[in-house]
């Protein structure tokens, strides 16, 4: 397939064998270790990330503080600001960098530190006393846990951008599958092993240990930062002139315009990804709704990430078989039923109680959902244009997380019910997109090196 932007005269020098969906011929002996290194830190993370779960887990922890929807909906906005912004004002930054592991490694450490301030808060008397006491601790607590929050996810989006950045460099296009499906299959029982064996006795006790819960995540983040400095990495060499803000944001509406099926990635990227809004509401739905309590958190952290391994390695495979393209379609579709699926539930009364938990499997598909665009993306651009793609498709996911405390507010008015049907709306538009997109593997394929 042809590149639309391709008549232009690239900003940045590419390597040599500079194609879509390949990797430089230097990196291939060590592909092997470099696979073995990336999974394992994906691994190690995901066994931190479960817990501190954005739809389950924190909104909860938040809710203890002081119970808004509004605040709750300040979550999706930090969450998917932290993960947009950032990495389009330092896409270059991480290009002309020779070696992107070690902004990887800073990155890790950041998140560790973020959600280990986070674990001390609990110990502070006032909110702790106020925790044991089922009352709301004082205003300084909730602001602070925002601005941890998304400082956080500063360092996370970051993370995830140098982190795609460097698949795209490392691992071929075709093998990038079975990296998603080793790591999240892998990731996904190391994390509900541990939360199955640590988070009753943290959670179910009336008393959350938030201290216990953060401070295990940072540690695993601190293990996954150190295993990161372990990746067998040539020096790049690229040269990208500096650019003030104005032209970032520039580039980046130019690299919209000029690819049309980028284009049309961005726009499904960017209604599907109104789902986010709705995260930190689905566990007080199920609690407002049918009356489930703080000890069911468990089984939810549990299965959503049971959910993700089991979509993992049905779409991994899938993908690397017959293109990212039909399980982002097929993936967008089910985030489009699953804001509907969970209304149906919460009126079901004892079958409702009963059932409820599918929600959150379903929910374990957002990841890897988050992961296929990006390896679409990583498809269809050239690996010296791969962090400007990268942090564009996350700009554009950034618009309706700006509207989530509008939402939050939207639920306080008027009900769960309302605003969850109008997203499943808003998500079913951006799944009629992803019928226009185009499939890069024919291209891929003649080009792969074996």
């Amino acid at each position: 397939m042809r590149q639309e932007s391709a008549a232009e005269e690239p900003a940045v020098k590419p390597p040599q064998n500079d194609a879509p969906g390949g990797i430089l011929r230097e990196t291939l002996e060590h592909e092997r270790r470099n696979f073995a290194v990336l999974s394992g830190f994906q691994i190690i993370t995901r066994l931190g990330w479960i817990f501190k779960t954005e739809t389950i887990i924190m909104p909860a922890v938040l809710d203890l503080l002081a119970g808004s929807a509004w605040l709750r909906g300040c979550l999706p906005l930090l969450n998917r600001f932290g993960q947009s912004v950032p990495p389009l004002l330092m896409a270059r930054r991480v290009n002309v960098a020779p070696r992107k592991k070690t902004g990887l490694f800073l990155c890790m450490m950041g998140m560790a530190a973020a959600i280990l301030l986070l674990a001390s808060m609990w110990l502070a008397p006032s909110v702790a006393a106020a925790a044991g006491e089922g009352r709301y601790a004082p205003v300084w607590a909730p602001a602070a846990f925002l601005v941890l929050y998304g400082l956080f996810f500063v360092c996370a989006g970051l993370h995830q951008l140098i982190f795609q950045t460097l698949q795209g460099k490392l691992i071929h296009a075709t093998r990038r599958g079975r990296l998603l499906t080793v790591s999240n299959l892998i990731g996904a029982a190391a994390a509900v092993t541990a939360a199955w064996w640590l988070l009753p006795g943290w959670l179910g006790n009336g008393n959350p240990r938030v201290e216990l819960i953060f401070g295990f995540a940072g540690v695993c983040f601190v293990v996954a930062a150190a295993s990161s400095l372990l990746l067998t990495e040539p020096a790049d060499n690229y040269d990208q002139p500096s650019e003030g803000l104005k032209r970032k944001f520039t580039d980046s509406l130019s690299t919209i315009r000029e690819n049309a099926n980028f284009r049309r990635l961005c726009f499904a990227a960017t209604l599907s990804g109104a789902s986010i809004v709705l995260f930190p509401h689905y566990q007080a739905l199920g609690r407002e709704r049918l009356g489930l309590e703080f000890g069911d958190l468990v089984l939810w952290v549990i299965v959503q990430n049971i959910g993700t391994a089991v979509f993992s390695l049905l779409a991994g495979p899938l993908a690397d078989w017959r293109g990212n393209r039909i399980v982002v379609r097929l993936s967008l579709l089910l985030i489009v039923l699953l804001p509907v699926a969970a209304i149906l539930l919460a009126h079901l009364g004892e079958v409702g109680r009963t059932w409820y938990f599918l929600v959150f499997v379903f929910l374990g598909l957002t990841p890897v959902t988050l992961r296929l665009l990006s390896n679409y993306t990583l498809e269809i651009a050239r690996p010296a244009d791969h962090p400007r793609y990268l942090s564009t498709l996350n700009l554009c996911q950034v618009g309706p997380a700006l509207l989530a405390p509008g939402v939050g507010a939207a639920i306080d008015a008027t009900t769960l019910e309302t605003v969850f049907l109008g997203v499943a709306a808003i998500n079913g538009l951006g799944w009629l997109l992803t019928l226009r997109l185009d499939e890069p593997r024919t291209t891929i394929a003649s080009e792969r090196l074996d």
